[in-house]
């Protein structure tokens, strides 16, 4: 039977996808306004908050909105609701509108804003541009006796635990004999209170991400028989997954700068970019950083780029990349609205496996303030 989600349950789903650890020190991520502990009937998926987005909203029956750009980025000295940002606050209030942001932890998340522009790019081969965040890794060792092994080993590698590469659900196996003394007043699965006992037992170990430590944990003692589970956990030096602001992949084969522009144009529906670089330079190898990028030009050309795509490229950076021999294609910093369908396919897939009853609405309000002419 379907049920409408709580606002909390929505976000943490899309944290399962963006977790606010991987956002940027200083981002304004999160619960900006209104609640997460009520019921959801209508998700509006935005780049931006703007007064005609909450109207759209308000028009739509929408009661939350995910953003991708916080619309209280800077700290509120004041509010005047007979100026612009004053009356958007008030109207979400009036109408009962959260709003959650989710920014530089969804352009940083694997499969998130930068995949998605490579995706749309039709980039292979594609890595991380700017490393930004190593997941910690930890060793669980749990000791179950033989007749659960297989329930234990199941339930953590379904949690997540004993991701190794491409390989999922890896553990390492030892078996021994376990020995334990129930106490008084305990409730032993095996055995009898007062007499020492001698089990089979299994020593399972494996990998486990310290962001999913705690959900591996509670699914091990969900599975394990015992009233009392002996288990280890130890911090390791092994490097975790990279996760980082960009891409950089490869086109599936050579063009040259202006025909890759046109690609740029009609790949994220832009009606024009700018170009800094010979027109007839061959390009192959793109690098790709949503939203203003200009900071990691250096960066860009030391990962062997040919161009670079990023957006609110300044007049002094461009003269930087030109120095470099690196080809800038700017298309703008509005690129970053493929996160609206790119967002709304992964919730819509979500609530489904969950049965929940939200809809899922992505917000039709043009919000790039640029006019080309």
């Amino acid at each position: 039977m379907s049920k409408l989600p709580y606002g909390y349950e929505i976000i943490g789903l899309l944290e399962q996808l963006a977790p606010k650890h991987l956002a940027m020190e200083g981002d304004r991520i999160g619960l900006q306004i209104g609640t997460l502990n009520k019921p959801v009937k209508k998700v509006m998926i935005a780049l931006d908050v703007l007064e005609d987005v909450i109207d759209e909203a308000v028009a739509e029956g929408v009661d939350f909105i995910i953003a991708h750009h916080p619309p209280l980025y800077r700290p509120l000295k004041q509010l005047v609701t007979d100026q612009a940002q004053g009356r958007m606050i008030e109207k979400c209030l009036k109408h009962g509108i959260a709003i959650y942001a989710a920014h530089t932890n969804l352009d940083i998340a694997d499969g998130g804003v930068n995949d998605w522009l490579a995706e749309a790019l039709g980039l292979e081969q594609v890595e991380v541009l700017v490393p930004t965040y190593e997941e910690p890794l930890k060793k669980l060792v749990v000791y179950v006796p033989e007749t659960h092994a297989d329930l234990v080993r199941e339930a953590i590698g379904n949690a997540g635990a004993g991701h190794i590469g491409n390989y999922s659900h890896c553990t390492f196996n030892g078996r021994g004999i376990g020995t334990f003394l129930p106490l008084e007043g305990s409730n032993p699965f095996i055995g009898k209170a007062g007499e020492l006992e001698k089990v089979e037992e299994v020593r399972i170990e494996t990998i486990v991400p310290a962001s999913l430590q705690n959900k591996v944990v509670s699914a091990m003692l969900q599975a394990h028989p015992y009233e009392e589970v002996a288990y280890d956990i130890y911090p390791l030096d092994n490097k975790g997954k990279t996760f980082g602001l960009g891409r950089i992949g490869r086109l599936p084969r050579a063009m040259v700068l202006n025909e890759f522009a046109e690609h740029v144009k009609k790949t994220l529906d832009v009606p024009a970019v700018r170009v800094v670089g010979n027109l007839q330079d061959t390009v192959q190898k793109v690098a790709v950083v949503g939203g203003d990028g200009n900071k990691y030009i250096s960066q860009a050309k030391s990962a062997g780029a040919d161009v670079y795509v990023t957006g609110d490229v300044y007049y002094h950076v461009a003269h930087d990349a030109m120095m470099l021999g690196l080809n800038i294609v700017d298309p703008g910093h509005n690129v970053e609205k493929v996160m609206k369908q790119g967002l709304a396919r992964f919730l819509e897939a979500e609530f489904a496996k969950r049965q929940f009853a939200a809809s899922v609405y992505v917000s039709k309000v043009h919000t790039d303030p640029f006019t080309f002419v």
